[in-house]
C-alpha cells in the first residue's frame, strides 16, 4: 500500500535548479535510505514532503490518517522547556483528546435525550481511543523512553537549552520514538549521537515495522538498517533495490554502460557528419549526404552529466611549535557545575588525540577550556610556545548572514576575488554555492566553507569538533587523507571510529574522568 506519493516535482532556489520532474512513492515497510552528495537536495525534499516548504510544480500527495514524524537537522528547542515537557509533547493529540473529553461532560449536564446519546456515544470513542494510545501510562513511557536513550541520568526537568548537541538529538528522538508515528523521516540522526546510542538506534531501526526514510552520510550505519536506496543526482532520483554497497556496484556498472553507449555514440556523429561533410556537394553522392544528415538531426544525443567538483583539502602548516601542545594542572571544567575531577593531562607535538564518550559529558567543554574561550573552574591550562590555532567548531550561527566569498574575505581580507573563489572552488563547492547566502546552503556545504577557513590558515594544531557532521562521502574521505598527512597535532572529538581508525596516535576515553553520570 502507498504511503505517499509525488508526482512530477520541480524545485528550486534562484537560478540553482535542485529536482526536475521527480516522481517518488513509498510504500508501507518500505525502509529507504536517501542518499547524495552534499546540496543534491536531501533535506529540501524532506521539507516539502512535510509542508514545510512549497515546490514550484508537482504534487504531494500522503495517503489519509498517516501520521509523520519527522527529525530535523536544525530544529531548535524552546527556552523554558524541559526534557519530561518536550517528551510528553509526542501525546499532545491525546492531551486535546482529554480535553473534548471534559468539553463533552460538562455539555451532559444541560442536553437533551438526543444529545445525552450522541455525547454518550462520543465519549465512549475518545475513551477507546486514549486507552488504545497508552494515555494512562503516559508518565511510565516517558521515564521508560528517557532511561533507554539516558536522558534520566541527565535529569528529566533539566532545561533543553543548557543540553549539548547529542543530548538535544536524542530528546528529539525519543519524542519521535514516543509518537509511534507511520512514517519515520531521519535526517542524519546519528549526527553528534555518541557510539553506544547509534548501537540502540541501529538495533531499533532494525526492529521498526513501520516505513522510514533516513538520510546519512554514516554508510555503516546506513547499511545496517536500510533495504532500498534512493539516490539523488542531476535533479533527479533514481530507486536502487538493496544497501550501500550495492548501490554502488550498480550505479558503476549503469555508468560505465552510459559511458560506453556516449562514446559509441560519439563515434558515429564523428562518421556521419564526416561523410556530409565530403559528400553533400557532389551530385552523386548528394541524396545519401542527405539521407546521413536525417539521420544526425533525429538522434536522441546522450549527454553525460557534469562530474562534481570532488574537494581537495591540504593544510597550511606553521612553524614547528615547542614540544608540549598543552599542560592542564588540576584542570576542572564546566560552565555552573563542574563536569570534570581534576584533569592532569598533556599533549606532546606530533600526536593526532581523539576525544570520545557520550554525549554531554565535556569533550566541546574541554576543548573550549584549552583554547582559553571559557575559564575553567578550577586548576590551569597553560599552553605550549608558538602555537598556531585552527579551531572547527560543530556549527556554523543560525542567524549568519553572509555569502561564502564575504566569509572568506572577512577571515583572509587581502586575499583577490579569484583567490577567494579558487579556495571555494578546492573545497568542492560549484559556482552558485559560492555566491550564495551560507544560511541557504546545506549543513555539508556549510561545514566546506568552514573547512576552507581552516585550511587556508597557516596551523599547527587543529582542535576539531564533530568535523565529520553532516560531510558527504567523498569530502569525508579526502579529509581523513588530508589530516593523515598534516604535519602538525590534531586534538578532535569524533563520534566514528571508522574515521579515525588509522588517523589517531591517541584515545582519551573522556568518560573515565567526567563527573557526569550518563
Amino acid at each position: 500500500m502507498s504511503i505517499l506519493n509525488v508526482e512530477n516535482l520541480t524545485h528550486g532556489f534562484g537560478d540553482r535548479a535542485i529536482f526536475n520532474n521527480v516522481s517518488f512513492r513509498l510504500l508501507k515497510g518500505e525502509h529507504i535510505g536517501l542518499i547524495g552528495a552534499n546540496g543534491e537536495g536531501k533535506s529540501t525534499f524532506m521539507n516539502i514532503i512535510t509542508g514545510k516548504l512549497q515546490p514550484d510544480e508537482g504534487k504531494i500527495e500522503w495517503s489519509k490518517h498517516v501520521r509523520v514524524g519527522y527529525l530535523d537537522q536544525h530544529t531548535s528547542l524552546q527556552p523554558g522547556m524541559t526534557i519530561r515537557s518536550v517528551l510528553s509533547s509526542a501525546f499532545d493529540f491525546l492531551y486535546e483528546m482529554e480535553a473534548e473529553m471534559n468539553e463533552i461532560c460538562e455539555k451532559m449536564g444541560d442536553c437533551t435525550e438526543e444529545e445525552l446519546y450522541q455525547y454518550m456515544e462520543d465519549l465512549g470513542t475518545i475513551q477507546e481511543m486514549l486507552t488504545v494510545h497508552d494515555f494512562y501510562l503516559i508518565d511510565s513511557k516517558v521515564e521508560e523512553v528517557g532511561r533507554a536513550l539516558g536522558l534520566s541520568d541527565i535529569g528529566l526537568d533539566k532545561d533543553v537549552t543548557d543540553l549539548s548537541g547529542g543530548q538535544r538529538t536524542k530528546v528529539l528522538l525519543g519524542k519521535l520514538l514516543l509518537e509511534k508515528p507511520d512514517i519515520l523521516l531521519l535526517d542524519e540522526p546519528t549526527n553528534y549521537l555518541d557510539v553506544e546510542h547509534i548501537e540502540w538506534l541501529k538495533r531499533y531501526l532494525n526492529e521498526y515495522e513501520n516505513a522510514f526514510i533516513l538520510i546519512s552520510h554514516d554508510i555503516p550505519f546506513l547499511n545496517s538498517v536500510i533495504n532500498l536506496i534512493y539516490h539523488m543526482d542531476n535533479q533527479e532520483l533514481n530507486r536502487y533495490v538493496g544497501d550501500y554497497d550495492k548501490f554502488q556496484e550498480v550505479y558503476a556498472m549503469k555508468k560505465a554502460q552510459l559511458e560506453a553507449a556516449y562514446n559509441k555514440q560519439q563515434k558515429e556523429i564523428a562518421d556521419l557528419k564526416d561523410f556530409v561533410a565530403r559528400n553533400k556537394a557532389r551530385v552523386a553522392t548528394r541524396n545519401m549526404a542527405m539521407s546521413r544528415q536525417k539521420k544526425l538531426d533525429k538522434m536522441d544525443v546522450i549527454e553525460l552529466a557534469a562530474e562534481k567538483p570532488k574537494p581537495e583539502f591540504n593544510f597550511k602548516e606553521a612553524r614547528t611549535p615547542g614540544r608540549y601542545i598543552f599542560q592542564t594542572k588540576d584542570l576542572i571544567i564546566g560552565y555552573e557545575e563542574p563536569l570534570s575531577k581534576p584533569l592532569n593531562l598533556e599533549m606532546e607535538r606530533g600526536q593526532k588525540i581523539v576525544l570520545v564518550g557520550s554525549n554531554g559529558i565535556g569533550k566541546t567543554t574541554l576543548l573550549k577550556s584549552i583554547l582559553g574561550l571559557i575559564p575553567p573552574i578550577s586548576g590551569s591550562v597553560e599552553q605550549g610556545d608558538y602555537l598556531e590555532i585552527g579551531y572547527f567548531e560543530q556549527e556554523m550561527p543560525q542567524n549568519i548572514s553572509t555569502t561564502c566569498i564575504e566569509e572568506i574575505w572577512q577571515e583572509f581580507p587581502g586575499y583577490t576575488q579569484y583567490q577567494v573563489r579558487s579556495a571555494l572552488a578546492k573545497c568542492g563547492l560549484t559556482t552558485k554555492h559560492i555566491e550564495s547566502l551560507c544560511k541557504v546552503l546545506s549543513g555539508g556545504e556549510q561545514a566546506k566553507v568552514r573547512l576552507c577557513k581552516l585550511i587556508n590558515k597557516e596551523t599547527n594544531i587543529l582542535l576539531l569538533d564533530e568535523p565529520t557532521n553532516h560531510l558527504d562521502v567523498d569530502a569525508k574521505e579526502e579529509l581523513k587523507r588530508a589530516l593523515k598527512s598534516y604535519k602538525g597535532s590534531i586534538l578532535m572529538v569524533c563520534h566514528e571510529p571508522e574515521f579515525y581508525d588509522g588517523l589517531a596516535t591517541d584515545v582519551w576515553d573522556c568518560s573515565k574522568w567526567t563527573t557526569k553520570l550518563i
